[in-house]
């Protein structure tokens, strides 16, 4: 039996509209079929884990990037951080003028008080709203938390002062641009894995994982069985794949089930 760990954004849908191909849906039931476990491991905390995404029937989930993992109905493993360190770093995102977003299993929002002025991260709230999340919740309410975060920065220096702060709690992860995200220390895509494995009592050659981005990395970093999609931006990723699969809207994901005898 083999387990699979499926990235969600850019492997399980297309980079180029974010849909899921019917091709890879089908590889992963079809695989699953065959007696394996399938997977979503991603940097997305629960509630935005979409019902397109669930019902093409995956064994679990590993969710914002190992802190939260569920297998079939069951809760795992879930961590969230203490109020008293989200609001710190609220004042001190404030201070800094830096765009943050805060995420939880429950929800998703960004600081009602604050005005967002990076383009990117004013088209991902706009995703949001457009899926009728509440992005504006009370986040200086004395019980509010999250589980991680990200933010969208102007300038180095912006970065260089946040994480003399955060760099004492959270792991930061280069996502590319001006564009970071804070995962707790302790905890990664590889972790959740790992707990998984653990939870069936699997060996670690059982284990592929599929991704495309450097929240990736750990996950791809940790197992035999690397599958790195064609699509990949990072030509430093596709070096260290042990397989690399074609560009997800170009059926790679499915292929490379096929390849590496998942419907066997």
């Amino acid at each position: 039996m083999k387990i699979a760990f499926f990235d969600i954004d850019g492997t399980l849908t297309s980079e180029k509209d974010g849909s899921v191909p019917k091709s890879a849906s089908d590889a992963i039931r079809r695989a699953r079929a065959a007696g394996n476990l399938m997977f979503i491991n991603t940097g997305r905390c629960f509630q935005n884990v979409e019902e397109r995404f669930r019902e093409v029937g995956f064994d679990g989930y590993v969710n914002g990037c190992g802190t939260h993992i569920v297998i079939g109905d069951e809760t795992i493993l879930y961590l969230t951080q203490p109020a008293e360190r989200i609001h710190m770093l609220t004042e001190i995102s404030r201070a800094l003028n830096i765009d943050t977003l805060y995420e939880c299993r429950y929800y998703v929002t960004f600081d009602p008080k604050h005005t967002l002025t990076h383009p990117d991260a004013i088209r991902q709230c706009q995703r949001f709203k457009d899926r009728n999340y509440d992005v504006s919740m009370d986040i200086d309410a004395p019980d509010f938390s999250c589980d991680k975060f990200v933010i969208w920065y102007k300038d180095d220096s912006q970065l260089k002062e946040i994480r003399k702060f955060t760099d004492n709690y959270y792991d930061c992860i280069d996502r590319g641009g001006t564009f970071r995200e804070f995962v707790p220390k302790g905890y990664s895509k590889a972790t959740g894995l790992q707990r998984v494995l653990d939870y069936y009592n699997l060996p670690l050659d059982s284990a592929y994982a599929f991704g495309d981005s450097n929240n990736d990395l750990a996950m791809l970093s940790y197992v035999k069985h690397s599958v790195v999609m064609g699509n990949a931006e990072s030509e430093d990723l596709k070096e260290k794949a042990a397989h690399l699969a074609g560009k997800a809207s170009e059926d790679g994901l499915s292929k490379a089930l096929s390849d590496l005898g998942f419907f066997e």
